[in-house]
């Protein structure tokens, strides 16, 4: 067993893991959070266009990878933005023209061949260099300070984007950034997991952390932890078995979300039950209409209780006001912004 962590490659291939496992939930949490779990899945057909670039011109793929997969996240999120209705279209093309295009410059360059091309596409811990690891390394610095040092304004646009810009966060500029940082992570995964499965280890973390977490800031943490153990036993079972990385590291990522969504449905019912034993307890809210539900749980202070539901007023495109339903985690994205 522990020939395994001889090698130079395999030690290069575990501290990439580990970077990766922390960097991918750490911004797929946002993407799934706002609903676009399948941008990372885009973003890595683009990112093929890059490395095609950098076999071409003899230069590092990772670095023009990023320059590639930072535009494309950019035009990505303008098109969002826009909400024109073509928008579904011109994304289309940008990932197949991305992915038709990396094949092209592939096949044009001297270096296809032992072509390393497949090893982006599917990850594999033997093509992990010192200047790799010094890239993932930096890039992974990056989005942790983004996604750790801004997690209160980000999770704000990511819950309520018009709240948000009411309070005054540069939503826009939010937006971009968390386009941009989706994209570097994509460079940052490519080498273990592969640009077609980098998407995966993204969100399915993401998602296993949901079934047994309730706050955003455990279902974060949780999802890393979930990363870099799924990571770390992919890379070793991969060598092993002689497998490639990323299928293996996606395929345990998956089984542990499987795993987890068992433990989770006796811990549901089992608070459920403590819930309905205990009765509903319900905050102080101010009301549309001036008054308030002083209704709370008895023992609990005054403006402290489990939010259950709450109603804000909205306009309707005819101006018509109507009650809308917030849960607590919206309430607490307001929190945040603030």
């Amino acid at each position: 067993m522990t020939e395994m962590f001889q090698p130079d490659f395999m030690q290069r291939a575990f501290l990439a893991a580990v970077l990766v496992g922390v960097t991918a939930p750490s911004i797929g949490i946002y993407l799934v959070q706002r609903r676009q779990a399948l941008m990372g899945d885009g973003i890595g057909h683009v990112a093929l266009t890059g490395v095609g670039l950098g076999f071409l011109f003899q230069a590092n793929p990772m670095w023009t990878a990023v320059l590639v997969c930072v535009l494309g996240a950019v035009v990505m999120e303008l098109v969002r933005a826009r909400g024109n209705q073509r928008g579904d279209i011109a994304l289309a093309m940008l990932f197949y023209g991305g992915m038709a295009g990396g094949k092209l410059l592939v096949s044009m360059s001297s270096q296809s061949g032992a072509g390393s091309l497949e090893s982006y596409l599917w990850g594999s811990i033997l093509f992990v260099s010192p200047g790799d690891l010094a890239v993932i390394g930096l890039l992974a610095a990056v989005v942790l300070a983004v996604t750790i040092g801004l997690r209160r304004q980000l999770f704000a646009i990511c819950q309520d984007e018009e709240f948000a810009r009411v309070t005054g966060l540069p939503v826009r500029v939010l937006n971009l950034l968390l386009a941009v940082m989706a994209a570097v992570t994509v460079t940052v995964a490519m080498r273990v997991v592969g640009l077609l499965l980098v998407s995966a280890l993204m969100v399915v973390p993401v998602a296993a952390a949901q079934q047994l977490t309730r706050s955003f800031a455990a279902t974060q943490a949780a999802a890393i932890g979930v990363g870099v153990v799924t990571a770390l036993l992919g890379v070793g079972t991969s060598y092993q078995a002689d497998l490639p990385s990323g299928p293996t590291i996606v395929f345990l990522a998956i089984l542990t979300f499987a795993l987890f969504s068992a433990v989770a449905a006796p811990l549901a019912r089992r608070r459920h039950r403590a819930s309905a034993e205990h009765g509903p307890a319900v905050c102080d809210v101010s009301l549309p209409g001036g008054g308030a539900d002083s209704t709370r749980e008895p023992g609990t202070a005054e403006g402290v209780g489990t939010v259950l539901e709450i109603t804000e007023p909205v306009r309707t495109p005819a101006g018509t006001a109507v009650g809308k339903p917030l849960s607590g985690e919206s309430l607490s994205s307001r929190g945040l912004a603030q």
